[in-house]
């Protein structure tokens, strides 16, 4: 007999707290809490600041985990990943959950009592493809070997786009059980405000798959200033050195949305992005999306965006000067982006991954009914 799906009400969840994966999880715990899920979050990479200390705050359903234990991608991670599973698997014990929903790889492969599914947001190895366009040198060999054995320990391996499946079953696969499960997002307290002649990027200035240099390169052609938006130290402390744009800093995601707000363009003419939250947030504040040619883009947006090759400077410049000179086709595209993004809801995200935990729930009941379940992501 299945269980009913009234049953998940209890979910322990990781996540880190220096990167895109903080406001995925605020968004899905937020909308699972409107399903009565109580929510185990377990932070790791840093302490959390303040603007993220006010968001836990806000979520009634939350109980926070504090740790600041290394990411498994972060230089010698190896015995903060190991204590951090020891802790975690502690956590499944207060805790209590009815599943386990890691965020991260390698901790897939411990000793869970509970089912387990294991999203897979980003990689090393797809990512360092999407930069340098070959495989990763060897020194991330140790890495390959621990993301492997969590995927392969995982009841279910989720991504947030075909385009990023792919890639994991690429790089670490075939995977017995897989889920494309959209991310969602809204934007609190969104104005209405007049669009201002500039253009916004967000992102780590310091990454190369955002590949924000390439704005930085044709700025002083362009009859708009270019806005960026985001950390531009490295975890090393190298300070990134961008000219001819004006750069913003990092700042919370709720002086961020004002930016969009205001924005006319968002630009982001990324070589790696497996779904791209900034993007998606752009656009529901009325943005036209002029973005990178790479497959998950396109997957997410169809022609939703206009689409550049990263490596085409020319193009890049060509496209933003079309959109600025011609209003109409501006106006054209931000309402079509903004059309496209409202498919990708919190509401939608939490109800498929509802029906995960719910697949892999009956999986582990004592008398599951054999078989496979197909996750739909639209």
């Amino acid at each position: 007999m299945s269980r009913n799906k009234n049953e998940i009400k209890r979910v322990l969840m990781t996540a880190d707290t220096v990167g895109g994966i903080w406001t995925y999880a605020m968004e899905l715990s937020r909308a699972l809490g409107t399903r009565g899920v109580e929510v185990g979050l377990a932070t790791m990479g840093a302490h959390l600041n303040g603007a993220q200390r006010a968001e836990i705050r806000a979520l009634e359903n939350v109980e926070l985990f504090e740790s600041d234990y290394k990411l498994e991608w972060m230089d010698e991670p190896r015995a903060d990943v190991e204590r951090a599973g020891l802790w975690l698997l502690e956590l499944e014990e207060r805790f209590r959950p009815d599943v386990v929903h890691l965020n991260s790889f390698s901790h897939g492969a411990f000793p869970w009592r509970s089912p387990k599914i294991v999203v897979g947001h980003s990689c090393v190895l797809s990512w360092w493809r999407g930069v340098h366009q070959c495989d990763a040198p060897e020194e991330w060999d140790e890495y390959r070997e621990a993301v492997m054995a969590g995927l392969h320990g995982a009841d279910l391996v989720v991504a947030p786009s075909q385009a990023m499946l792919v890639s994991l079953n690429e790089h670490y696969g075939p995977f017995p059980s897989s889920a494309v499960i959209f991310n969602g997002r809204e934007l609190p307290s969104l104005h209405s405000k007049a669009k201002h002649d500039f253009i916004l990027a967000a992102g780590r200035l310091w990454d190369p798959a955002k590949n924000i240099s390439a704005l930085a390169e044709i700025a002083p052609s362009l009859p708009w200033p270019i806005y960026v938006a985001g950390e531009e130290t490295n975890l090393d402390g190298r300070q990134t050195q961008l000219d001819h744009v004006h750069r913003l800093g990092s700042m919370p995601s709720s002086d961020l949305i004002g930016w969009f707000e205001r924005a006319a363009i968002y630009a982001l003419p990324a070589r790696y992005e497996p779904f791209g939250l900034s993007a998606l947030e752009a656009a529901l504040a009325g943005c036209a999306l002029v973005l990178g040619d790479i497959p998950s883009l396109r997957e997410i947006w169809g022609d939703a965006a206009i689409f550049v090759s990263p490596d085409d400077s020319a193009m890049l410049e060509k496209t933003l000067r079309n959109l600025i000179e011609n209003p109409v086709e501006l106006a054209r595209y931000a309402e079509k982006a903004r059309i496209a993004a409202q498919q990708y809801t919190p509401a939608k995200m939490a109800e498929h991954y509802l029906a995960a935990y719910q697949l892999v729930a009956d999986k582990h009941a004592p008398r599951a009914v054999p078989g496979e379940m197909s996750l739909c992501a639209s």
